[in-house]
């Protein structure tokens, strides 16, 4: 199909044109109607547009302004004006890569106010664009999130800052963003911690500071049911940044947060693979360990640089690292509510707004890769065999009797007194070996 040119100066949508074509406008793995363990490979990623770091963030850093010079980024003029402007190249860039979905940040897709309530009058005006565009391009939202750090009034905070009414604001710009969601058909509701956490414990008190954040994440809970809200709300972990120790640290602190305020059942969590690295974690092993303990939601699909500590948010290319990835979730079932959000920058250098449009194509790519190569590895039991040989011994009765609190420590004590156990091989490198095997 056809298409006027638009922002991106592209005639028709990128189309899947297989593993021999060299266009970087053309999919050569993600055929999005292909079957992959009974679902289509679309069902299966859920791929999913950022609006912020696509179409807000400018093209910093710490060192030099903005590069890309987006018409609505220009100085001066009606910012309401602007965010239509900037809506209307959103939904031409999820109509040129048929995204299935996109997420938002409130303050990302509509301007601040002088007071609350004239930002929230801003964000229901842009919602009204985004609910007639849903309407005839198909993309849907995968999840909404309130920008609860970026103004000043956040610099210590928002459910954990030091003044109440910090608090109270942050409340109310929550429901707005939870009512928006609600209101688009979000499939989730993501918290990220952004300040909460602390520069210095000279001046946090952090009983009451972990106090207030439970309370503000039960208040949300409880309004998620009062209106309705079917998905899960998504709290995204991160070691540091922008706060130097983040409260939401990593899968297992917020798994113990969650413990200590009775959330388990209503909150998940959306993973990242750089923030995984920022807190000595692989990707896999977040992600693993959300399921084990039943807390996996979604995933941000980016990367980080392994020369650089902190958070890059890079379009994701490695293969190998996220064929691990989706070998657990395809073990798992899949997706629910979740998918895959690019929450990931262009490079500073990337200027042409089609560099966007060739970023978004090389990461699917990548991903649909790691699918194919996690789905031939599950279906040949290639990692399955060998964990199951390596934890045989458990399956035999008595074993099972162990861990099924039947039998005393007194008993298993005097068993491995007429036992001499010899140690196995762990056969790491083959299964390196392995894997390698499997990714193309």
């Amino acid at each position: 199909m056809t298409e006027a040119k638009g922002f991106f100066g592209l005639d028709s949508s990128v189309r899947f044109e297989g593993e021999g074509s060299t266009n970087p406008l053309a999919f050569r793995y993600y055929d999005k109607n292909r079957q992959v363990m009974g679902r289509s490979m679309e069902d299966q990623l859920r791929f999913a547009v950022c609006y912020w770091h696509s179409f807000t963030w400018p093209g910093g850093d710490p060192f030099g302004g903005e590069t890309f010079n987006r018409p609505w980024m220009r100085q001066g003029g009606d910012p309401l004006a602007k965010a239509k402007e900037k809506a209307e190249v959103a939904f031409e860039l999820f109509r040129l890569l048929d995204a299935p979905f996109f997420t938002f940040h409130d303050v990302d897709v509509a301007p601040e106010g002088e007071t609350l309530g004239e930002s929230i009058k801003n964000l229901n005006a842009i919602a009204d664009i985004f609910e007639e565009k849903m309407k005839t391009h198909g993309t849907r939202l995968l999840w909404g999130t309130a920008n609860l750090f970026s103004n000043r009034r956040y610099m210590a905070g928002a459910a954990t800052n030091p003044d109440p009414d910090v608090f109270a604001y942050a409340c109310g710009q929550v429901k707005a963003a939870i009512d928006v969601t609600k209101r688009l058909g979000g499939e989730n509701y993501v918290c990220w911690g952004g300040r909460e956490g602390y520069e210095t414990l000279l001046n946090t008190d952090m009983k009451r500071e972990l106090d207030q954040l439970g309370r503000f994440l039960s208040m949300l809970v409880d309004y998620k049911h009062k209106i309705g809200f079917d998905g899960p709300i998504l709290i995204e972990p991160k070691p540091k940044e922008p706060s130097k120790h983040q409260y939401d640290f990593d899968t297992a602190t917020v798994f113990g947060f969650l413990q200590k305020y009775d959330l388990v059942k209503d909150v998940k969590l959306n993973l990242e693979q750089n923030h995984a690295i920022l807190a000595g974690h692989s990707f896999d092993h977040e992600v693993k360990l959300a399921y084990a303990n039943d807390l996996f939601g979604s995933l941000d699909i980016n990367r980080g640089d392994d020369l650089l500590g902190w958070d890059t948010d890079q379009f994701a290319m490695d293969v190998t690292e996220m064929t691990l990835v989706f070998h657990e979730m395809l073990k798992q079932g899949g997706f629910t509510t979740g998918g895959l959000n690019f929450d990931a920058k262009i490079r500073r250098q990337s200027i042409d707004p089609q560099d966007l449009v060739i970023a978004h194509v090389a990461s699917m790519d990548a991903c649909a890769r790691a699918l194919l190569s996690a789905e031939r590895m599950l279906a040949d039991g290639a990692l399955e065999k060998p964990l199951a040989d390596r934890y045989a011994g458990w399956d035999k009765a008595e074993n099972q009797a162990i861990l099924a609190g039947e039998t005393s420590f007194e008993t298993v004590a005097e068993r491995g007194l007429g036992l001499q156990p010899q140690p196995r091989s762990g056969r790491q490198e083959y299964l390196e070996g392995v894997v390698n095997r499997y990714v193309y």
